[in-house]
């Protein structure tokens, strides 16, 4: 089992902890404080624990010219892909304004820093952990900047192979030993046959002493829910008001009702991984009563009688008397009262026995 972390202040990762549900806001927002007040509510009110962004330095992350490439696309805010991406790009203050309204509302702010001018914003902005987009895992001095912040870390693996992750994972534990890896693939919408939910017991097998999550972009829920049952201690999911809106990000997320019905399933399923230990339940007390079987007599058994198999047979008896498993061991045993044909074997019945277990 993985070593928990503390990823937010009080809220624990890892371990036999309930899985962190990210809201992925990113830029879903169209580039509205309001709308992305009413997506961090949103998020709230469907039971995720965070709300989160994207935040870049533009000019740190993309060059002049990847800025200045026309940008003619239907999800186009602007004519060059600058002008689009600085529609989306809330300023210092507007992230400290919706930071207040996250606490206000009362859920964990935080946001991808998409370059490490960002980083350095979000360390000022004192976000609770630094999530580390898929992006940006192969991105080494980034990643070393970032771990030396000594802030949590959740590092998306979205383009990357096993190889580039043990790299990751052998740059970043000696700086900052509290961080957790997502399995990612980095397609909007993603197909179920891309999503290699696989990876997380792989992960789990290399990388034990550290929590490992999901991040999604496929539509619908099910993938995610199962992505838990297989051990998933962080997942995030892009969500939006409307999947129609302007935006590539908009197909592959989650609207407030799916949202909220993730929630739901990943408590649900939560509750039903319960203990590895399998025995009898208590909750199975009433149905073991009413159809749990017995050692009945096949033929009437004088009292002296050795026991032999072809003596015994199994049915619902009343009183209940020797489970099922015990027949073989009842086999040798010898009868000390006399035991009429249909009736239960009970231990009064059966000179001495010691039941044995069963391998």
């Amino acid at each position: 089992m993985s070593r928990e972390i503390e990823l937010c202040p009080g809220r624990r990762v890892g371990g036999e902890q309930p899985c962190f549900i990210i809201a992925e806001i990113g830029q879903n927002h169209q580039g509205d404080l309001d709308i992305a007040k009413r997506m961090i509510r949103m998020a709230k009110e469907c039971g995720a624990d965070c709300a989160k962004f994207q935040k870049s330095e533009l000019e740190h992350k993309f060059n002049r010219r990847a800025l200045a490439r026309p940008y003619t696309s239907q999800h186009s805010w602007g004519k060059t892909y600058g002008e689009h991406k600085r529609h989306l790009e809330f300023s210092h203050e507007q992230y400290r304004e919706l930071q207040r309204y996250a606490q206000e509302v009362g859920i964990f702010f935080t946001a991808s820093g998409m370059d490490e001018m960002a980083v350095e914003f979000l360390h000022e902005l004192d976000v609770p952990f630094f999530k580390v987009g898929s992006g940006d895992t192969n991105n080494f001095p980034y990643l070393e900047k970032t771990a030396k912040k000594g802030r949590p870390m959740v590092i998306s693996s979205g383009m990357q192979s096993m190889s580039t992750m043990q790299r990751v994972y052998s740059i970043v534990k000696p700086l900052n030993p509290n961080f957790c890896f997502l399995q990612c693939t980095s397609a909007y919408p993603l197909q179920p046959e891309d999503v290699h939910l696989r990876v997380i017991t792989a992960y789990q097998s290399a990388f034990p002493d550290i929590p490992i999550g999901y991040s999604g972009h496929e539509t619908g829920i099910a993938i995610s829910v199962a992505a838990v049952a297989m051990g998933a201690k962080v997942l995030e999911r892009h969500v939006t008001l409307d999947k129609t809106w302007k935006g590539s990000d908009h197909q592959a997320s989650l609207e407030p009702n799916e949202l909220a019905e993730l929630v739901k399933a990943v408590r649900t399923v939560e509750r039903a991984l319960g203990s590895p230990l399998k025995q009898l339940q208590p909750c199975e007390m009433a149905c073991n009563e009413k159809l749990g079987k017995s050692v009945v007599a096949k033929v009437a058994i004088p009292e002296g009688t050795i026991l032999t198999l072809d003596m015994l047979v199994v049915k619902v008896g009343e009183p209940k008397g020797f489970p099922p498993e015990a027949i073989f061991d009842l086999v040798g045993q010898k009868a000390i009262v006399d035991i009429e044909e249909d009736e239960t074997i009970t231990e009064q019945a059966v000179e001495n026995h010691v039941k044995k277990a069963r391998h």
